[in-house]
């Protein structure tokens, strides 16, 4: 069986039953692979999970940014891997370089531009595909695509089509490798095709492609020459189990008679009922008994010695030890006098220095506690976190204006934070802190990959930045990116994320706590951005909140909240708004307060019990 890795795009909050693409890709894969996931917690699951030497990678709505996650893939695939990448909002808007065509930045959607009247049924496969012979079924459509460019031999990397002709399934070898896309997500949002039973049997094909070198793939898919090899399918290890084959295995051609090599390792190749099994040895091969004389040795060197019988010894040292402390017992109640005891005692000493010297030898082998006192700390009582962006002056605004939230938090609602801290992204552990918020210095310089890679998994573990570029003022419609923008524009580049978008006024988030209209800070003009919502269905009647599975992992805002939230001990305000007023500034802390809450409660307000609520207070 093919051992198969998956990791999915969306957050660890999202992976719930019947909503995470990889429940699909599990249920479809199972039957004929060994799926392989991440653990949780795990910074860069993506070269954990290549560690596992797998022969499938798949990649569900996974942007793969330049840096060494994306090396380490593309060596992954260049080297005879398969890679099968499913599309989704992330992949959509990335700029990927490990994909088989290049893809429009804006996919179809039923009711949007581009788009279709009806969903999309697919076409009959073509004879060079790897999946003609399966039926083309019906049943199976397609609400939402990402579309290809029509670059030239976009027709020879298509493997399945729609009935209008669009690209369903495309891939492409890449060296020795090969890199197969799904034009719709790996869950039912966009097609039905990963319920239906025609996407486990397109599934399984392309796993009986695995680890085929380009000599030894099918002919059918344009790709191969020689389609009566058999590829690795369950190989011996050295301890004479059948398990999954290693990316160095190759193919055997027909009439392949042994023995078995490291090219071509013990066990059965090919496919289904129809396999062949390799042999350690050729059935003329005898075996003759080793030669110890003709090889200068003896043949006791392979003879071990007898057991060795404790049971005496440990009986005496026990009987010993029960007499030591009866002894001593008689001596307490005075009943003995201490001389006599004088080798009881001794012993017992003995023994008591054996005890000391194992539990120094536990305390010694006992892992040390790599947890510092701030970690247990933060572990212990909730706090908000700003980055340090190594300006002082900026991280002192940081630090004043969280204290005025967190004090606003504390008069305001059940929420009891402690203190606010300041947190270095590459040494200190994130995970602790459920909201960040990241005031952007344009002089600082771009963290390196492992910070970036360090900050996409705590945003997919449930936790959300706030990014502040604080450059309302500067924006210019249309314009060139001031230089903040262009900083956090460079940050974006490494990190998985969604699709943004302007908040809408009807975002839960701006209706969490307060009931707002937008966040405000030390200025008004600038907007806030947090992921997209999907698209509303086209049959389906308004709701009165729009509300995704999970709280949004990115905001992005450029009006400088922390300077609208400030004070000083006395509790006056430190900098002045633009355009100003006390209505602003109790505006900006209302937003601030809603931020906390959609972080820590997510999309609750938009259950169907708040309505009756809701429509109360804005008819108030």
């Amino acid at each position: 069986m093919k051992r198969v890795a998956l990791i999915g795009g969306g957050a660890a909050n999202e992976a719930q039953p019947l909503l995470s693409p990889l429940y699909y890709l599990e249920k479809a894969l199972a039957p004929f692979a060994q799926i392989r996931t991440a653990r949780p917690g795990v910074v860069d699951p993506v070269q954990a999970l290549l560690a596992e030497q797998p022969n499938i990678l798949g990649l569900a709505d996974v942007g793969l940014a330049p840096g060494e996650t994306f090396d380490a893939v593309s060596r992954f695939v260049e080297e005879g891997g398969t890679l099968i990448r499913f599309a989704g909002p992330r992949l959509a808007n990335a700029d990927d370089g490990l994909l088989p065509v290049r893809l429009r930045r804006n996919g179809r959607v039923l009711g949007g531009a581009m788009s279709w009247e009806e969903p999309k049924a697919l076409a009959e496969f073509d004879a060079t595909s790897p999946f003609f012979g399966l039926p083309a079924s019906k049943d199976v459509t397609v609400q939402r695509q990402v579309l290809a460019e029509p670059d030239p031999g976009l027709a020879d990397k298509t493997w399945a089509r729609l009935s209008d002709g669009t690209p369903l399934v495309t891939a492409e070898r890449r060296g020795k490798g090969l890199i197969v896309l799904f034009h719709v997500n790996a869950d039912a949002n966009w097609s039905n095709l990963p319920i239906s039973g025609l996407f486990v049997e397109m599934l399984k094909r392309i796993s009986a492609m695995a680890g085929e070198s380009t000599s030894a793939s099918s002919e059918r898919s344009g790709m191969v020459a020689d389609p009566s090899a058999f590829a690795p399918m369950r190989l011996l290890d050295g301890f004479g189990a059948l398990g999954a084959p290693g990316l160095s295995a190759q193919s055997i051609p027909p009439g392949f008679d042994g023995p078995a090599s490291a090219e071509h390792p013990p066990g059965l190749y090919g496919g289904g009922e129809a396999f062949v099994a390799v042999q350690t040895l050729r059935p003329t091969d005898e075996f003759s008994a080793f030669d110890f004389a003709g090889a200068g040795l003896s043949a006791d060197v392979l003879r071990t010695s007898g057991q060795l019988d404790l049971r005496g010894p440990l009986l005496v040292f026990a009987l010993a030890a029960f007499i030591a402390d009866a002894l001593i017992a008689l001596a307490l109640a005075g009943k003995l006098r201490l001389r006599p005891l004088g080798a009881a005692t001794a012993a017992l000493l003995a023994l008591s220095c054996v005890g000391a010297t194992m539990d120094e030898t536990r305390a010694e082998s006992a892992p040390k506690s790599s947890v510092s006192q701030r970690d247990k700390d933060a572990a212990l009582t909730a706090r908000l976190a700003y980055v340090i962006s190594g300006d002082a002056h900026v991280d002192e605004i940081s630090r004043l204006g969280l204290e005025a939230l967190t004090q606003a938090l504390n008069m305001r609602t059940s929420f009891s934070p402690g203190d606010p801290v300041g947190v270095d992204p590459a040494k200190d552990e994130l995970a602790f802190y459920p909201l960040l918020y990241w005031p952007i210095v344009a002089s600082a310089p771009q963290p390196p990959a492992k910070t970036v890679a360090k900050v996409t998994a705590y945003m997919k573990q449930g936790g959300t930045i706030i990014f502040d570029t604080r450059d309302a003022l500067s924006q210019r419609v249309g314009g060139a990116p001031t230089p903040e923008a262009q900083w956090l524009r460079d940050l974006t580049k490494g990190l998985d994320i969604p699709p943004l978008e302007v908040t809408p006024r009807d975002h839960v988030i701006t209706k969490t706590f307060y009931l707002l209209d937008g966040f405000v800070g030390r200025y008004a003009n600038g907007e806030t951005w947090v992921e997209a919502l999907p698209p509303e269905p086209k049959d389906q009647a308004a709701r009165p909140v729009r509300a995704t599975d999970s709280v949004s992992a990115i905001v992005i805002t450029s009006n400088d909240l922390a300077s609208a939230w400030a004070h000083d001990k006395r509790g006056q305000p430190l900098f002045p708004l633009t355009p100003g007023g006390a209505r602003q500034r109790e505006f900006a802390l209302r937003g601030g307060i809603n931020l906390v809450m959609y972080t820590l409660t997510g999309n609750y307000k938009s259950d169907q019990v708040h309505v009756r609520d809701l429509l109360e207070r804005l008819g108030q």
